[in-house]
């Protein structure tokens, strides 16, 4: 009668956990930040406004916290042709580009792209008519790509930027073009300058380019910048508190480091600055990133800050300046990509940028892991099926050593009467018990440790799975079969984390019961707590570790009946 009353209090104890971690589950996703989903830039923002000027003739380590850099060079004097600052009139504007992989905004003052949406990725399921939103600018989020010229005869200063104007106030790419180029023009004097955005069809790449015409009498020297401006805000809904989240921040790479990863707290504590050919600057978040590639064959200056002030982090770099005599012309670019985390692509795009698909440590796995898991999607056509056959070969290319663990779990267990008679005669003298447990172990020629280190071998490549499927957007709004239509989310009725865990649990049953009572005890929580902690972990993660758990439960039975049974006819 104890004993139903003890299951009952124990069941009525989880089922009250349950459903507080459900209450909480809510309570935290009601507090994270909602998804962007406002398209309309609500207000313009004044370039200089609340940012102290910066001398356009400073070095870059006197350079000022504004929000437009001035020259980084200080053997040149400042003999900057002023344009009159233009002020918030009519005649500045948005222009709205459209294609089918980019929703953007350019705003006419200072060109600067001030909102982008990626319609072939919507905020959720359910929304699909909405994209979501990387770049914007509104009253309570700041996270632009800003793009200039300063120097000498530059354009952009703290106190004053360029109004452009264009022909018209939206372009889109139509069917059968492949191209769409908007240009902004700018007249100096007598040097025009022409801004271009070039955009290609089934393409996250923005070519950005500046061509100036020098029809004055004196040469016109400046050098091209581009820069983020972003503040620390985090985007959407990301994983449960218990789970490794994906990084958010700035990264780069540099002479010492392929790959070097800042957070927003890193910057505010030390900035960053370099001089380096082939690098780039990228705004990471979980599945998406920005990014700044500047022309690969130029020194060019990178200074990551934050802004005193202002709340905001500026991700800037200079290009070397270029000189045009009279009546020449000249070209300066670089590129900016607004998009998915597509190793693919990034690596067409410069050295070292598909490591922002950022796998952590084991990324010598992950990578590996991933090419695979999208070459059995090449043919499959299901990511669901594609983790399946992935998770069957990994069993498969580790089933010697499964095996060999599950054999001295199997011989572990045989010897548990006698490892249970041995606690009972000696319980009160651990010494004694150990040294009889060891000379059981050695005439019975069992390995204690068999069990466990063929399995150790092993977690490196299940974390790196895990990093791996976290970090592919190719999952995000990937559907499954039956219920699960979206790999990336949690399961909505909890079916696999719930299967994992009784598979988890008749598992258990198949390995010997080591330790005292209250390892014992301990031990056999380990189900419910990791059913608990994958409840909200994405279905695509969840399916992998009930794959691998049912295939574990096979082998380990088999094995067991197949001593057991030798045992017998002996």
């Amino acid at each position: 009668m104890m004993d139903w009353q003890r299951i009952g209090l124990l069941l009525g104890i989880a089922a009250v956990l349950v459903t507080l971690l459900f209450r909480w589950n809510a309570f935290q996703e009601a507090r994270l930040p909602e998804i962007e989903t406002e398209t309309t830039i609500t207000e313009f923002a004044d370039p200089g406004a609340n940012f102290p000027s910066a001398n356009p003739g400073s070095s870059l380590s006197d350079q000022g916290d504004s929000a437009v850099p001035g020259e980084l060079s200080q053997d040149e004097e400042s003999n900057h042709i002023d344009a009159a600052a233009p002020t918030l009139t009519a005649s500045r504007k948005l222009i709205k580009v459209t294609t089918d992989s980019l929703n953007v905004s350019i705003d006419t003052l200072g060109g600067d792209i001030v909102m982008v949406a990626l319609p072939k990725f919507p905020v959720t399921i359910e929304q699909q008519d909405n994209p979501l939103i990387i770049l914007n600018r509104t009253q309570s989020t700041t996270y632009i790509a800003q793009s200039g010229l300063v120097g000498r005869n530059g354009t952009d200063t703290a106190e004053s930027r360029p109004l452009f104007s264009s022909a018209a106030d939206s372009y889109t790419l139509s069917e059968g073009e492949d191209e769409l180029q908007v240009d902004l023009h700018f007249q100096q004097d007598d040097v025009k300058i022409t801004k271009r955005y070039t955009f290609k069809r089934s393409d996250y790449l923005v070519r950005m380019e500046y061509l100036v015409d020098n029809q004055s009498g004196a040469p016109w020297t400046g050098r091209l910048y581009g820069q983020i401006l972003r503040d620390d805000h985090k985007p959407g809904k990301n994983l449960p508190a218990f789970a490794m989240s994906s990084f958010l921040g700035v990264s780069t790479t540099t002479e010492e480091e392929n790959y070097k990863k800042m957070d927003f707290d890193d910057i505010a504590e030390d900035r960053f600055s370099q001089t380096k050919q082939d690098s780039w600057i990228a705004l990471v978040q979980h599945y998406f990133i920005s990014a700044w590639v500047p022309n690969p064959e130029l020194d060019v200056d990178y200074d990551f800050r934050q802004l005193k002030g202002s709340g905001l982090y500026r991700f800037l770099f200079q290009e070397p300046r270029t000189t045009i005599a009279p009546g020449e012309q000249a070209t300066m670019f670089a590129d900016f990509y607004v998009g998915p985390k597509d190793v693919y692509r990034l690596e067409d795009i410069a050295p070292n940028l598909e490591l922002v698909a950022d796998y952590g440590p084991l990324w010598f796995i992950c990578k590996p892991l991933f090419y695979f898991l999208n070459w059995l999607y090449s043919f499959l056509g299901n990511w669901g099926v594609a983790i399946i056959v992935l998770t069957i070969c990994i069993k498969a290319a580790f089933f010697h050593l499964s095996a060999t663990s599950y054999r001295s779990m199997a011989k572990m267990r045989k010897f548990a009467p006698k490892m249970a008679e041995l606690k009972e005669r000696y319980g009160d003298n651990r010494q004694k018990l150990q040294e009889e447990t060891m000379k059981l172990y050695r005439k019975e020629k069992v390995n204690p440790l068999g069990g466990c280190l063929p399995m150790l071998v092993q977690i490196p490549v299940f974390i790196a799975l895990y990093w791996t499927l976290m970090e592919s957007v190719e999952l995000r709004h990937a559907p499954f079969m039956l219920w699960i239509n979206d790999l990336s989310a949690k399961d909505p009725y909890f079916i696999l984390p719930l299967l994992y865990g009784t598979t988890f649990w008749f598992q258990q049953k198949l390995n010997p019961q080591m330790g005292d009572p209250t390892q014992q005890k301990i031990m056999q929580m380990m189900p419910w707590v990791f059913t608990i902690f994958f409840l909200f972990f994405p279905s695509g993660l969840v399916l992998y570790w009930v794959v691998n758990g049912l295939l574990s439960m096979a082998q380990q039975y088999v094995i067991t009946k197949q001593i057991e049974n030798a045992d017998a006819k002996a």
